[in-house]
């Protein structure tokens, strides 16, 4: 039998805003849509909060742009969904268009800013927002699941900001995989890391396989001025996985 991602990993509990909080924090099944695309370095950079960022390229200017839904069913803050839209960057050191990109999918970690991350529900809020410094809010986030294609309908107060929709794919366990992610709290640049089991997963590099379309809210209005290509390069489906978030913690203990 194989075994599951959280055997070996250590919880702490401990008391946040009248709740008792374990972390990490274990997700123990979920699903999730990516879509990756490239969009024009420069004008991603504008909206990198540091310098020491710098964006990931697929090709020269042309730096990569990940849209993941997260539906996820059971937790240790109980269930929510979530949508990520983050930039692929490297902190603090170079990176070479094409290569550097190349080597972390071949090693299966990644690193990425996240630039919004908005949820459902108020615990996922704020334990993103206070221990993290990630950039969430309440929003609302609606899947639909047929049997050729899942949609992920994404707005605030009715504003729609955007509609990800990716075609139901031949799946089969995959490797584990991690992601650092950096953030801001207090202005103090942060590191995690997220660790992601693919139960369930498949990949398609058909850009006719997945699609976003932005709304009018004014995120929707930011993405529509950093030059996103037409369609994805890559997409990911995943149906079943589960997945482990470490507490963030300052640069120099990275």
């Amino acid at each position: 039998m194989v075994a599951s991602l959280f055997t070996g990993i250590k919880q702490w509990e401990f008391e946040w805003q009248g709740h008792k909080a374990t972390l990490p924090v274990f997700y123990y099944d979920n699903s999730s849509l990516t879509a990756i695309y490239t969009a024009d370095t420069a004008e991603v950079k504008k909206l990198l909060p540091l310098r020491d960022m710098n964006p990931i390229e697929f090709l020269p200017g042309k730096s990569l742009v990940a849209f993941t839904a997260f539906e996820y069913r059971k937790t240790d803050i109980d269930p929510y969904n979530e949508v990520s839209i983050a930039f692929l960057v490297s902190f603090r050191k170079p990176q070479v268009p094409g290569v550097t990109a190349l080597t972390q999918l071949l090693r299966r970690c990644f690193t990425a800013y996240v630039w919004q991350l908005p949820v459902t529900t108020e615990i996922a809020r704020a334990g993103g927002v206070d221990l993290y410094g990630y950039p969430k809010f309440i929003a609302e986030i609606e899947f639909k699941k047929g049997s050729e294609w899942w949609e992920c309908s994404l707005s605030e107060k009715g504003e729609k900001i955007l509609d990800l929709k990716g075609r139901v794919l031949r799946t089969a366990p995959a490797r584990t995989t991690r992601y650092i992610t950096y953030s801001v709290l207090d202005n103090i640049p942060l590191v995690a890391n997220v660790f992601i089991r693919p139960l369930q997963f498949g990949q398609s590099r058909n850009g006719s396989d997945a699609e976003v379309t932005l709304g009018t809210h004014r995120i929707a209005g930011q993405l529509k001025t950093i030059g996103l290509s037409e369609r994805p390069i890559i997409y990911q489906f995943a149906p079943r996985t589960e997945a482990v978030l470490f507490a963030g913690r300052n640069l120099i203990d990275n």
